[in-house]
């Protein structure tokens, strides 16, 4: 048993007029004491849920996210090219709506704008489907690759996807608190926010509740970040919704510049697609790399081009859809992703065991 560990939890545990807010110090102190399982497991589980019914604070999320950065590998931001995105997935994956993800990141890469994505397995407590699992469904396989793989891939294809079970298992004991205690706990939180990236980034936050946004610029911001996007997006995620309001915040030293799309104004917006299950998902996917009709094309070319209008490399929404066409149209998706292929194909599997 900590000693120590048992002071912090008296802190954040003591009730409604008597609990204290961690400082980022004392919450980088209890992740590392978490991750080096220096707590004992009944000890975090008291932690996780008090701190879930108390609630977090965007100081004590900065705290986490400094022992996360001490913890996590990180790849290196490319050199020649503009800052990586990270986008920011709940690792909790999706269950509701259709996703994205790959077939964004491959997106973005085909004009030139490196992406980051960051994730798990399955994890309670949505269990939805995860990242890995639809790079698996397009033909990349992300496990057990070491972060030297992770850096060609980004430097060379303009993708890399940080797979946690290979690279921290520390943190992916901590996913199994999750199932135990039936409820997200604020490390879920600051999942959103991670940066595992060497040199300038570009995160890019997903949230639901509008008090996450705030608690994201303010750890952002004492991490030192002070430009980065939030999305209110499908199930938390990064993605754009078409049956309501998108709203982005462009943040820079603390002020936000809102951007709300409606999806109508584009004849794009519709009912939310939902998910279909993996093998309906991947032929969708495959016929979208392949320049053919699919019912993921609405989402990708209103995602799309709204990520190259607020990232300044298209000049309008609709030009930006112009370009998202023709990158369709020829393919360059299927090129981004073979290109991947052949990358990871060239590198044997890596593994801590």
């Amino acid at each position: 048993m900590s000693e120590r560990f048992r002071d912090l939890i008296r802190k954040v545990g003591s009730g409604r007029h008597t609990s204290q807010v961690l400082t980022q110090a004392e919450a980088a102190e209890a992740l590392q004491l978490m991750l080096s399982a220096t707590a004992t497991p009944a000890q975090i589980g008291a932690f996780l849920i008090a701190h879930r019914i108390r609630r977090p604070t965007g100081t004590e999320l900065a705290g986490f996210l400094e022992t996360y950065a001490d913890w996590l590998p990180a790849v290196l931001a490319p050199s020649t090219t503009r800052p990586p995105l990270v986008l920011g997935y709940p690792y909790d994956g999706r269950d509701r709506t259709a996703p994205l993800g790959p077939l964004l990141a491959l997106l973005l890469a085909a004009v030139g704008q490196p992406v980051v994505l960051h994730g798990s397995d399955r994890v309670a407590t949505k269990y939805g489907v995860p990242l890995v699992e639809l790079w698996d469904a397009i033909g990349v396989n992300w496990r057990s690759r070491s972060v030297a793989d992770l850096n060609r891939c980004l430097e060379q294809a303009g993708v890399a996807q940080l797979h946690q079970p290979s690279l921290c298992p520390a943190a992916e004991v901590l996913n199994g608190y999750r199932s135990e205690l039936g409820k997200r706990p604020p490390l879920a939180t600051a999942e959103l926010m991670l940066v595992p990236v060497q040199g300038a980034a570009l995160p890019v936050c997903g949230f639901v509740h509008p008090p996450t946004e705030l608690m994201i610029e303010e750890a952002l911001s004492l991490r030192g970040i002070t430009t980065f996007f939030t999305i209110k997006g499908l199930e938390g995620s990064p993605e754009l919704p078409r049956d309501r309001a998108a709203i982005v915040g462009r943040w820079q030293n603390g002020h936000c510049d809102r951007l709300i799309l409606h999806a109508r104004d584009w004849d794009l917006g519709e009912a939310e697609l939902p998910w279909m299950g993996e093998d309906a998902w991947v032929e969708a996917a495959q016929a979208l790399l392949e320049g053919q009709p699919s019912v993921l094309e609405p989402l990708l070319r209103w995602n799309g081009a709204a990520y190259l209008w607020f990232l300044g490399m298209a000049s309008s929404m609709t030009a930006g859809l112009v370009q998202v066409d023709h990158l369709l149209q020829t393919k360059a998706l299927l090129q981004q992703r073979d290109r991947l292929q052949q990358i990871l194909q060239l590198v044997p599997d890596f593994s801590l065991s």
